[in-house]
């Protein structure tokens, strides 16, 4: 039995909600009566005996009004300064807001080298724990202060994900400027509707979303079909809606169906299964025949180098790497061999690997335990959507 949104929101005990910048911010900077009323909402679901993280964009509206700056700035540096200034205002709004309803928040600031590393991983989410037993409001954004490109995470939607998979949440509430995902861009199309629940998320689907961000924000529609394939794959709903409808997150949290609900699949992954394959940048690609497909996806074996048609990339041992088709992607996991010598071993029977080699430390090249599938046939969601 699939999960339906009813269930979703009314067996909820810790959510994650994310706010984007399109919702946190009009003309002057931050939409401060925006701030109060989430706050508000959230410590009222607080009280109820939820435990909510809030994933919030902001930081760059609120240090473009302080600088008296007009636009976002081009160059990186200058961004990442913009970024810092306003942290310090968007936390300290949030500070007075939880305050009224006597909540504490605390900030919290990653990059993806915080997520990718196990370690640094489990002491976040050791963290994140504490805060909530403490009955802290963690408000997470990523570290723009210190970005490049080899340590970011991407855009808020996809941090947002990430979280959700890392505190084991039971929802994922993603709060935009719009409804939710709709046929055609309703900002530019008028007869665009309103899709209310998508159970798979295809090829289709993400045709329909618009990838063009907000004058301030990194991710747009598209962003938020890749966070929801993350989250739905691994047992966990997500939704999309408007943050700027009065109450959203009560009305929610009290089964009434607004946005767009993304049904989870019916196996709620582990958490080393989710982070091998939802959290880890893959660091190279392996190509595999149809007979190792249908024994990786549904036969739930290991992958064995006798199905390997092809490497792409150079990497160690120990490595996450991207397994799939011609076609399609279709899972990640940890390699037993480094990229040099899955080639030299792709397409041959594990008996054969040590003269080959010299030696056999593995008979698989992917263990099945460091092995999650991503794509494929065993999302347990069927096809289509409803509209």
């Amino acid at each position: 039995m699939r999960q339906k949104r009813t269930t979703a929101f009314e067996n909820a005990r810790r959510a994650v909600i994310k706010v984007g910048s399109n919702v946190l911010t009009k003309d002057s900077g931050l939409n401060l009566s925006v701030v109060k009323s989430l706050s508000r909402q959230i410590c009222r679901l607080m009280d109820d005996g939820m435990e909510v993280i809030l994933v919030s964009s902001g930081a760059m509206a609120a240090g473009l009004k302080k600088m008296g700056l007009a636009k976002r700035p081009d160059e990186i540096p200058r961004r990442q300064a913009v970024s810092a200034v306003g942290q310090a205002g968007l936390i300290m709004e949030y500070e007075k807001a939880f305050g009224r309803y006597g909540k504490k928040v605390a900030q919290v600031l990653l990059t993806s080298e915080d997520l990718n590393n196990r370690v640094r991983y489990l002491n976040a989410r050791n963290t994140l724990h504490t805060l909530l037993s403490w009955k802290v409001v963690p408000i997470i954004n990523e570290n723009d202060t210190i970005m490049v490109e080899e340590i970011k995470v991407g855009d808020n939607d996809n941090l947002a994900a990430m979280i959700t998979l890392q505190m084991d949440a039971d929802v994922l509430v993603n709060l935009t400027d719009i409804d939710g995902l709709f046929t055609r861009d309703p900002r530019t199309h008028a007869d665009a509707e309103l899709i209310p629940e998508v159970t798979t998320i295809q090829k289709e689907i993400e045709s329909l979303a618009s990838d063009i961000p907000g004058a301030l924000g990194r991710g747009g529609m598209l962003s938020k079909i890749r966070a929801a394939r993350k989250v739905t794959a691994a047992g966990i709903p997500m939704v999309v809606a408007s943050g700027l409808k009065i109450n959203i997150v009560q009305r929610l949290f009290s089964g009434q169906a607004h946005g767009t609900f993304f049904v989870p699949s019916r196996e709620r992954l582990a958490s080393r299964k989710r982070w091998i394959g939802f959290t880890l940048k893959p660091k190279g690609t392996i190509r595999i025949d149809s007979g190792a497909a249908d024994a990786v996806l549904r036969r739930g074996k290991s992958l064995l180098p006798s199905g390997i048609v092809s490497v792409d990339g150079e990497f160690d041992v120990g490595a996450p790497v991207q397994i799939g088709t011609d076609a399609e992607q279709l899972a990640i996991g940890l390699v037993n061999y480094s990229s040099e010598d899955i080639r030299r071993i792709m397409g041959l029977k594990s008996g054969q690997i040590k003269k080959r080699l010299g030696a056999k430390p593995y008979d698989e090249v992917i263990h099945r335990d460091n092995l999650t599938i991503t794509g494929g046939q065993n999302t347990g969601a069927p096809s289509g959507m409803r509209s």
